[in-house]
């Protein structure tokens, strides 16, 4: 049994320290949810096609140790597993990706066994899965409609990445993907420009009628909020030591997944996520 299954595009990450070196590590904003949720204290699992590549086998060790399952990770002879690199400047951090023509971009449905939904609880994408190529948005509708065949609670990240596709494209895909979700889980910044809302009661409302059942808005440093049909609760944001947010919203992701799947309690699973992310910037790196 994995409690939950991660579907999209893990990545190898070169993150830029105080001295100007680079300093290799593992990430993907799938991959950076399952650790989360593993470290949090339930059982993650990640499914994926990466390369046959020497960052590919980076990626499976970082699994390995990580105690994060990798059966539904396929491994493409001849095809490349993606790399990004951050930067630090004034104006916080930046992404430099080196992902075209990658393993996780062609991905399909066939890749993947289905029986792999027998034994979850909850299937998590995200927004860049679907804009990284058009084979990889089919996959997401395939294995989104196999979820809830099979009963799993579907969760989605809105994460919009404009260097990907257009706003317009975002949002269009936005508006046919929630309804097939259970919990959303967009950031502020990327959530007022696909809703075109300004408030966080009007942003959730926008999920929420769109057939969210949870809605958890991460707000950066001021928190989160948290929203059902029926209650909604501001959850302030916690004093760190901020170094790198790279992964901030991925860990909030894993951490309040972990939580709800544990109690059913979206309010609680907040409280706890905002906690994790806050301690997750106080270091460099996606994990």
């Amino acid at each position: 049994m994995t409690d939950l299954l991660c579907f999209g595009e893990p990545l190898v990450e070169f993150n830029q320290r105080p001295d100007g070196t680079f300093v290799s590590g593992c990430g993907g904003d799938i991959s950076n949810c399952a650790v989360a949720a593993k470290r949090s204290g339930i059982s993650a699992g990640i499914m994926a096609a990466i390369g046959d590549d020497l960052f590919g086998d980076q990626l499976m060790a970082f699994w390995a140790r990580e105690d994060v399952s990798y059966k539904c990770v396929v491994r493409v002879p001849n095809d490349l597993t993606g790399v990004y690199f951050v930067t630090h400047g004034a104006h916080g951090h930046a992404f430099t990706y080196r992902r075209a023509g990658s393993a996780a971009s062609k991905v399909s449905m066939g890749l993947f066994d289905r029986s792999a939904f027998r034994d979850a609880k909850c299937f998590h994408f995200s927004a860049i899965s679907q804009a990284i190529s058009g084979e990889a948005m089919r996959a997401t509708f395939d294995l989104c409609t196999a979820a809830k065949e099979n009963g799993l609670l579907v969760s989605y990240d809105t994460n919009f990445r404009p260097q990907l596709w257009s706003l317009e494209e975002a949002t269009d895909a936005m508006r046919r993907t929630v309804p097939l979700c259970d919990i959303v889980l967009p950031g502020l910044d990327d959530a007022m420009l696909l809703t075109g809302q300004n408030s966080q009661d009007a942003i959730a409302d926008y999920f929420l009628d769109l057939g969210a059942k949870v809605v958890a808005l991460t707000l950066g440093a001021h928190g989160a909020f948290i929203a059902t049909p029926t209650q909604r609760c501001a959850i302030p944001g916690r004093k760190t030591s901020a170094v790198d947010a790279t992964g901030a919203g991925d860990a909030f992701d894993g951490a309040f997944l972990a939580a709800f799947l544990s109690h059913g309690d979206p309010f609680e699973a907040g409280r706890a996520a905002n906690l994790y992310a806050a301690n997750s910037v106080a270091s460099f790196g996606a994990t």
